[in-house]
Formats: structure tokens, C-alpha cells, sequence
């Protein structure tokens, strides 16, 4: 079984302009990425999907491989299905955005392997236990999932609501995704929903569509790069897991 990874790095941001390209401990924040997703033992590949010349010559300065994609892509979906179409011996796509450094190796080996092991399955993500300060925050996306690991829903909002204090883990939804090609390719065709338009969530448009999303479990902790905020974090986790090093 072939299975790659797709980076897209979209060039604008609104919060950080240049984002692919800004510092984080040294290195372009793309070429961060990159190099943490080489680490999964499972991937055939690794792509970046740029629409940018300056993100493309960093990416390929750096030894990575970059693929040119249109600037007028409505999600990063778009993105991955137009770099797909160009590889049709792919069996799986790991979806890790252009803006997780920390990514973890074993997330994305562990989502491989569920394909492996899973004729059926067509799409899965990632949870990771809730923390407290992170409950009523919306850009902490919550996910609740029925006994055999599907998710039932995804929100912004906290959710469960928990009338009763039953001691009930509540998980925030990770997003990393993998898909096979032609689900994703299916799924990127579909016309937004309206849950999905309602919580700014795109992985709902599968679930309002009747399709399945297996959510595997990992308690690893991962850093996007969103805000100026963030980026001074990851700057900081970076530099100290450098220092302890030596």
C-alpha cells in the first residue's frame, strides 16, 4: 500500500503574512514541518502543496519536494485533491497542515496503519484528551465519538454538556487527517453543509453526508502555528528541546 503525505502551505494569512516562511527556531516554519512528517516510517512520500514560488524554492532548497497548486483554492481539501490527481498509484493521503512543527511521527503512523489493517475504512482523524483551560475555547475544536471509535460530531462549542458529573473525558479533535484517494477525491466534489458553514468545520460536510470518520486516540501534544502567540510557543519548545539536548 502507497502512502503519502500532503503538506499544504498556503502562502497568506491573515493573522501571519508569510506564514510558511516565518522562523520558528532557525528554520522556515514549512521546512519544520516537513521535516518532522519524514520521520513516519509508514509514508512512500512527502509533498508540499504551495501556491507560491518563494514557499516552493525554500521547500526544494531544503531537499523537500514541492508541487505547484492554484491560489484559489476555498480549503486545503482543494488543495490535496488537485496535487492527488496528479499521483494515481496512491492508495492513502495524510492530510498535516503547513502549520504543525511538532507534528508527531507516531500520529501518522498510526493512522497508516488503521488502513493497513482496515479494507473499509475512508477517512480517520485524531483526538487528544481535553484540558481544562482549553473546554470553552472555540478554536479548540471538541469531537464525541460512539463505542466503536466513529465520531458522532465535532464542535466548537463544549461538548458533551455535562449535566452530571460522571467523570467523562471530553476530547479535542486534532487536525490531522488521512483519507483513500478516491474518497478524498468524492469528498472534495460534495457542496458545503450546513453544519459544516455553521461551525466552520469542514470534516462535518462527511458526517452530514452519511460517511464514517474513524477518530484514533493519542496522547500526544501538538502546537499549530496560528497566531503571533503561537508562534512564540513553538519558538520556545523548540529552542528548550534543543538546549536539553546538550
Amino acid at each position: 500500500m502507497k502512502i503519502v503525505c500532503i503538506i499544504p502551505a498556503r502562502y497568506s494569512s491573515t493573522r501571519l503574512p508569510g506564514k510558511p516562511l516565518l522562523d520558528v527556531a532557525g528554520k522556515p516554519l514549512v521546512v519544520r514541518v516537513y521535516e518532522q512528517v519524514k520521520k513516519a516510517a509508514i509514508l512512500s512520500d512527502v509533498i508540499v502543496a504551495v501556491d507560491d514560488e518563494r514557499v516552493r524554492a525554500v521547500v526544494e532548497k531544503h531537499g523537500g519536494k514541492a508541487v505547484m497548486t492554484s491560489k484559489n483554492h476555498a480549503t486545503g481539501t482543494d488543495r490535496l485533491a488537485e496535487v492527488v490527481r496528479h499521483y494515481p498509484d496512491v492508495d492513502v493521503i495524510i492530510n498535516v497542515q503547513g502549520d504543525e512543527p511538532l507534528v508527531e511521527p507516531e500520529v501518522l503512523d498510526l493512522l497508516g496503519k488503521q488502513f493497513i489493517e482496515d479494507e473499509d475504512l475512508q477517512m480517520a482523524t485524531v483526538k487528544t484528551p481535553l484540558k481544562t483551560e482549553e473546554v470553552e475555547n472555540p478554536n479548540n475544536v471538541k469531537v464525541v465519538t460512539d463505542k466503536n471509535g466513529y465520531a458522532l460530531y465535532f464542535s466548537r462549542y463544549p461538548l458533551p454538556y455535562r449535566r452530571n458529573q460522571t467523570g467523562l473525558i471530553l476530547y479535542k479533535h486534532i487536525g490531522i487527517y488521512a483519507y483513500r484517494r478516491e474518497f478524498l477525491l468524492n469528498y472534495a466534489q460534495m457542496a458545503p453543509t450546513p453544519l459544516e458553514e455553521a461551525e466552520s468545520l469542514e470534516q462535518l460536510r462527511a458526517l452530514e453526508n452519511g460517511y464514517k470518520i474513524k477518530v484514533l486516540e493519542t496522547d500526544a501534544e501538538m502546537v499549530g502555528v496560528d497566531t503571533p502567540e503561537d508562534l512564540v510557543l513553538v519558538n520556545t519548545i523548540l529552542r528548550r528541546a534543543n538546549d536539553e539536548k546538550h
